[in-house]
């Protein structure tokens, strides 16, 4: 190990230490379950089980990592957050870095303080055990060439680049920004306030420079100095405003960039993590409305409220600029009134368009629903009847538009215009009275400016608007990206050690409701499955078969009682110990094969890309499930695109990807939900004796 990492690389042993001072320095805060870095000497020695256990310890810190190999031409680029393992014989050691700021990094020492590091002779201390023979051949080609002493570090550097460039060096674990944490420190830690400071900066500077160029300009006329030095200087100030202009654009874009990525991000998470519950009620139409709303937050939010903010930066500049004209206060306080005014038109506006994006809204849902549902309206609802209901909601939605219509001209037209009128007309007075021209041509021009800056205002508040209307269908995204997944209290190591008198699966009184009923689903339900058991649950349709089956898969959160795997829980286990433990396939109308691959339908719950052994193990339990004619047919086999964009698969055979699926997820507990319910005796007989043999602990739900 090179000297200038020996205070900074963690061993082993105290790594979950160094680990958890690192989600603090970000904000992140966890606790590591005891144990997680205790590794055998074979465990260490298979690089697989090591990274698997370091990125364990990370992910029970609340932190959210990438683990990839770090090589020869990328140590100069290491991204931060990050930990680094130290390459090097002997016990395995860490690298722990907080960020990177110029030519130093900012890492954690062993005594537990943030130092700097040169990122030069890190990089230099990390590649140092990789390239002794390249380096001794480049040394005696530059010897043989004469190259200068002083030069021969920069081109051995450079010729060692080149030629081990993708060579791996050693691992790390990039700590990836948790898009669920607080949003505005997310926004801080991307540099967005900075960047708004110099947009704002930019812009006055630039707007300034604008009012300075043609007040000269002006004067100049005003006084009859139009010689050739006025001229020379008016030019100047125009051609400094040109790189200002495109900085200001270019500062514009970066942060409508930046902004755009991380709420995008945060309603991806959001998406993902969000209760089903809270959408299970919502049909198809309701969710598309909710995405194409998402996607207006993040362009009319951030253009108006750029739009709005530099608005307003120009709209002081004007006040400025009429406080030194010939009515001063007066000018000041009549703009201050209309920008008032433009605010309060802009409230009623935003009324108007609420109703009208509601009614937009219920329309793009009626007419997905009835797209879904139109061989359903077609063979039983009386084609008399089927524009009924579209015909009213069309002429609500016209109504509304009318009235929203009438307010659109009086934010955007009538106020800024009003100011013009009303503006000039001040000015009357002093135009009788003969004052003098420089005072008045720096008020007209005080009053054009804040025209154009009143109508920038009105249009950005417009676009806020949209923006706010949007938020109500958005927000429930944003806020379910902070619903942090289950992290585990306890090491996976020991998943499958039973003990001898475990029960595979322990159900204790359990009890559910739905969010919102007025009476539980489930009261008071019991179960004690031994490993190996096959129980056959059945009972009368909407008698919580398959409500029970959700919960125990972990689906739903139960409203009392308790669900045990091996003794523990689902919050002990975290969310991906129990799918690993207890896995599921729903009923037809929960559960989907998307339009990919019949292998990817096959190992959603393994892994993808999947191994040579993965797809074979897939193409054994198809064809044991009786899927094996469906191999054959399909020109591409277990590549054959599958869904409603591929190959169409018959109820049947979906139930039989719905088990394959299932068995491939390899869990301890297997629940089948009227999987069985469409096939024929024969395939049923064939796809029964494949899950028997196949499944440790079967629980099949099925009707009396």
């Amino acid at each position: 190990m090179m000297p200038p990492l020996e205070r900074f690389a963690w061993p082993l042993s105290r790594l979950d230490e160094a680990v958890e001072l690192l989600a603090r320095r970000i904000g992140r805060h966890g606790r590591a379950p005891q144990g997680m870095t205790t590794l055998t000497d074979a465990e260490v020695a298979d690089g697989q089980a090591f990274g698997r256990a370091i990125e364990r310890l990370l992910i029970a810190h609340s932190l959210e990592v990438e683990a990839c190999t770090l090589r020869y031409g990328d140590v100069d680029r290491i991204p931060t957050p990050v930990v680094v393992r130290v390459p090097g014989p002997g016990e395995p050691a860490f690298l722990v870095i907080a960020r990177r700021r110029g030519a130093s990094l900012l890492a954690l020492s062993t005594g537990r303080r943030w130092c700097r590091l040169d990122a030069r002779e890190c990089a230099e201390a990390v590649r140092s055990t990789t390239g002794h023979e390249e380096q001794r051949a480049v040394d005696d080609l530059l010897e043989a060439a004469a190259v200068a002493p002083g030069r021969r570090k920069a081109v051995s550097s450079a010729l060692l680049g080149e030629q081990l460039a993708d060579v791996p060096v050693t691992e790390c674990w990039q700590v990836i920004p948790e898009p669920g944490g607080e949003f505005g420190r997310l926004l801080r830690d991307a540099g967005v306030v900075r960047e708004a400071a110099a947009l704002v900066t930019l812009h006055a500077a630039q707007f300034s420079l604008w009012i300075v160029s043609w007040a000269l300009i002006g004067r100049g006329a005003l006084d009859g100095r139009t010689d050739w030095g006025w001229l020379t200087a008016w030019v100047l100030l125009l051609a400094t405003i040109v790189p200002l202009q495109i900085w200001t654009t270019w500062a514009q874009g970066a942060l409508a960039l930046t902004v755009g990525r991380l709420l995008k991000q945060r309603l991806l998470v959001g998406a993902l993590r969000i209760d089903s519950e809270k959408v299970r009620h919502q049909g198809a139409g309701e969710l598309l409305g909710r995405v194409l709303e998402s996607d207006a937050v993040e362009s009319l939010a951030i253009g108006g409220g750029l739009q709005a903010g530099l608005s307003i930066v120009e709209l002081v500049l004007s006040c400025a600029v009429l406080w030194l004209g010939a009515t001063g206060g007066v000018h000041v306080l009549l703009l201050a009134a209309f920008a008032t005014a433009t605010g309060l038109a802009a409230a009623a506006y935003h009324r108007q368009r609420t109703g009208w994006s509601l009614a937009r809204l219920e329309m793009t849902n009626q007419l997905v629903e009835r797209v879904a549902g139109h061989r359903t309206r077609l063979a039983q609802e009386h084609p008399n009847r089927w524009h009924e209901e579209e015909d009213r909601s069309l002429e609500d939605y016209t109504a509304r538009s009318s009235a929203l219509d009438r307010w659109i001209p009086t934010l955007l037209v009538t106020v800024p215009r009003g100011w013009l009128a009303l503006g000039v007309g001040v000015l009357a007075p002093s135009f009788v009275d003969g004052s003098s021209p420089i005072p008045l041509a720096i008020s007209l021009g005080g009053v054009l400016v804040a025209g154009l800056a009143l109508r920038r205002f009105a249009d950005g508040l417009s676009q806020l608007s949209g923006a706010a209307i949007a938020w109500r269908q958005a927000s429930p995204l944003f806020h379910a990206a902070a619903d942090r997944p289950l992290t585990p209290a306890v090491s996976d190591e020991g998943r499958g050690r039973r003990g001898a008198a475990a029960a595979a699966l322990e159900v204790r009184d359990l009890s559910f409701q739905y969010p919102g009923g007025t009476a539980p689903v489930l009261t008071g339900c019991s179960l004690n499955a031994g490993a190996g058991d096959r129980l056959l649950l059945e009972g009368r349709s909407g008698g919580g078969k398959s409500t029970f089956a959700s919960v125990v898969a972990g689906l739903r959160t139960p409203s009392a009682g308790l669900v045990l795997v091996d003794g523990l829980d689902r919050r002990t286990l975290g969310a991906h110990g129990w799918r690993q433990r207890v896995v599921a396939a729903p009923q037809f109308h929960e559960n989907h094969v998307l339009c990919e691959t019949f292998a990817f339908n096959l190992l959603m719950g393994r892994r993808w890309p999947p191994t040579d052994a993965d797809l074979d193990e897939a193409a054994v339990i198809a064809r044991e499930l009786g899927l094996g004619d469906l191999l054959d047919r399909m020109p591409a086999g277990l590549m054959q695109l599958v869904g409603e964009g591929g190959w169409q698969l018959s109820h049947g055979e979906r139930g039989r990807l719905f088990m394959a699926r299932a068995l491939l997820q390899g869990g301890d507990v297997m629940i089948l939900d009227e999987t069985f319910a469409a096939l024929d005796p024969e395939t049923l007989q064939q796809t029964l004796e494949c899950v028997l043999r196949r499944a440790p602990t079967l629980i099949v739900i099925a009707h009396p």
